[in-house]
């Protein structure tokens, strides 16, 4: 059986480590930077070349939009009004990041979904967990929605972090090539 390459994930020896401050930065990159800072943020983790894009459609709910991709190393970034306001990691080649000591990229996705209850049941009863219509959760404490995407015949985590100001309406933050369409 041949494996294609595009299906190949990386261990998290061979990722970049990160942290993720919610709502504030998810390891090199702070929600509100231009993509000029964006780039020089990654300009010593990756050689690629940041590619920007302008995503407007004809009754789309986000307007204005631009995103910016860097493909090989596994990141899609998404900015308003110049400002990064989303980050997407890559399940098979982004970065590895870490809250509070778990591992969020490239997961199996029932196992981060179970830990992301024992989370909300641990804390004040407020609205905590919530789900898209595609029933993955999103941690209204943590600016995340453990999205997913295909490796194969398997689906592994693939997170989408967000500032605090997305929290009001998840799904139409963000324009919806952001959410995965497993």
């Amino acid at each position: 059986m041949v494996m294609f390459e595009w299906w190949h994930v990386l261990a998290d020896d061979e990722r970049q480590q990160w942290t993720l401050d919610p709502f504030v930065s998810v390891g090199l990159l702070a929600f509100g930077m231009g993509p000029d800072e964006t780039s020089e943020a990654l300009s010593g983790v990756t050689r690629e070349a940041q590619r920007h894009r302008l995503r407007r459609r004809a009754g789309e709910t986000v307007d204005g939009v631009e995103e910016g991709e860097y493909r090989e190393f596994g990141l899609k970034l998404y900015y308003r009004e110049q400002r990064l306001a989303g980050v997407v990691v890559d399940a098979l080649r982004g970065p590895q990041v870490f809250v509070e000591g778990e591992a969020l990229v490239g997961r199996v996705p029932s196992v981060l979904e179970q830990w992301m209850i024992s989370r909300a049941e641990a804390r004040e009863p407020h609205p905590e967990l919530s789900y898209l219509d595609t029933g993955v959760p999103g941690s209204e404490s943590l600016g995340v929605v453990l999205d997913v995407q295909r490796a194969g015949d398997h689906l592994l985590t693939r997170p989408v972090f967000v500032p605090r100001e997305a929290l009001d309406d998840f799904p139409h933050f963000l324009p919806p090539e952001a959410w995965s369409r497993c």
